[in-house]
């Protein structure tokens, strides 16, 4: 009789550190970015630090790059590229719309790339906005997609298929990823709106395609709009 081998894979694992990892980096960066303001360096003084916090965690996502199995490009049809553009556009109107004040968690800083004098710094607009459009959506989408929702329902998270997500770890992973954003309502519906097109799809490219345009196109209607707060 052959002894029993697990297979499952624990949140301390190679594959598990691998989407967990890139993700705590960010989230130390907000820390760090919280500590300077709190003794007394102002949000202009702490611009740059953005660029640091893109670059650490591009750094870590391609440290680990070989644990992403499900990232190898094999396409997408075009059926399912024009859907993950459309719900992205949809979580747009939507994340600009829900910011009645009861939807909110206290008061965002924003980020403000305009200098002293009132210009706009290019730089850190094309920083910002590649930041937002081409890293994050891939190092979210790996955390709270491919990692949690599905180790919410097993350790062994690789082995569970995006369609046979439960209804508690998305409800869960939802919640978690709208109160991670001060637009706590409109960070549900965009988690809802990853979370399904994933579940659906079980191309994690669909949900960081619709992810990767609505921060690219928000990115854009802030600079165009001046309403700095949204960053």
């Amino acid at each position: 009789m052959k002894p029993y081998l697990s297979t499952a894979e624990p949140a301390g694992s190679a594959p598990a550190l691998a989407r967990i990892v890139p993700f705590a980096v960010y989230l130390f960066f907000i820390f760090i970015a919280d500590v300077l303001v709190r003794l007394g360096y102002s949000a202009q003084d702490t611009r740059w630090l953005y660029g640091a916090k893109i670059l650490a965690v591009s750094a870590a996502l391609m440290f680990y790059w070989r644990h992403y199995a499900e990232l190898a490009w094999k396409g997408m049809r075009a059926s399912l590229l024009a859907a993950s553009v459309a719900l992205g556009l949809l979580v747009f109107v939507l994340w600009i719309s829900l910011d009645a004040g009861w939807m909110q968690i206290g008061s965002a800083a924003g980020f403000d790339p305009r200098g002293a004098g009132g210009a706009v710094n290019w730089g850190l607009v094309a920083l910002r906005i590649a930041g937002a459009a081409l890293v994050v959506p891939v190092m979210e989408e790996l955390f709270w997609r491919s990692f949690l929702l599905r180790w919410l329902d097993s350790p062994d998270f690789l082995s569970v298929r995006a369609a046979a997500v439960s209804l508690k770890a998305l409800a869960i992973t939802v919640l978690l990823f709208g109160f991670e954003h001060n637009l706590w309502l409109a960070g549900m519906v965009a988690g809802l709106a990853y979370s399904l097109l994933y579940m659906r799809s079980g191309n994690l490219w669909a949900a960081i395609v619709a992810h990767g345009v609505t921060n690219g196109v928000l990115g854009a209607w802030i600079v165009a709009t001046g309403n700095w707060h949204y960053w």
